[in-house]
């Protein structure tokens, strides 16, 4: 799963966005974001025009009732997106990326469990997101809520000692084809195959992270040896 990341303005990170013919910056540098926070959305519209736009973190459908945070909506495992009544849409034609600079995972088993800073060489990663957009029928012409869901995968062998899933990290190459609307994309696509398209940096970090209030760069400085797991063939 995926349920912490970070947004720090790198190189590799605003590269990734103009490859993406995006030329603006990412919100505010963010820390230990959250569910149910304000992420960056990568999305095209029919037009094929890429723009960057926040984003509630926890998918809201455009058929719910209310904003609700009953069900767990902020990952989509991308087996059953073609099934769930939530995700079907937008996995035909609202797919977007959450750029993101690195994100936490947990190994370990409580109260031992360590949180890990996971990214790329490029400290740019592309992650996989779905959309929808919400209005509240109560206020009629009321604000739009745009919100997302980042997809997960199994993990690659190499990442299972941390957890059983990981995310969508979209390669170069699949990048564009995942925001086309219009192209078709099965949840037997090579994209979901537990796999690394790139190597990984992972290096342990402080336990503060648990607390989503902790949003101080320091709870990210290294408190341990640094693992690579090589890339490996889909």
């Amino acid at each position: 799963m995926c349920g912490r990341f970070n947004i720090t303005s790198t190189p590799g990170l605003q590269a990734l966005l103009e490859g993406l013919g995006v030329n603006l910056q990412l919100r505010a540098p963010a820390c230990n974001v959250a569910p149910t926070e304000t992420v960056n959305l990568l999305r095209r519209d029919d037009a094929g025009i890429s723009s960057l736009q926040d984003a509630r973190w926890w998918l809201t459908p455009s058929w719910a009732k209310e904003v609700s945070q009953k069900y767990a909506m902020f990952n989509a495992r991308s087996e059953g997106l073609s099934k769930s009544p939530a995700f079907r849409k937008p996995f035909a034609s609202q797919r977007g990326i959450v750029p993101m600079s690195s994100f936490i995972e947990w190994r370990g088993s409580a109260p031992d469990k360590q949180p890990w800073l996971i990214t790329n060489e490029a400290e740019a990663l592309a992650v996989a997101a779905l959309w929808d957009v919400w209005f509240d029928a109560k206020v009629g012409d009321g604000e739009p809520l745009l919100s997302c869901t980042l997809v997960t995968t199994a993990a690659a062998d190499s990442f299972k000692p941390w957890h059983a899933r990981m995310p969508v990290m979209l390669a170069r190459k699949d990048q564009a084809r995942w925001l086309d609307n219009e192209a078709p994309i099965a949840t037997d696509d090579p994209i979901f195959r537990p796999h690394l398209a790139e190597a990984l940096h992972l290096v342990p970090v402080s336990r503060a992270v648990g607390s989503a209030r902790n949003k101080s760069p320091d709870s990210m400085v290294p408190v341990g040896e640094s693992v690579i797991l090589p890339a490996t063939r889909s």
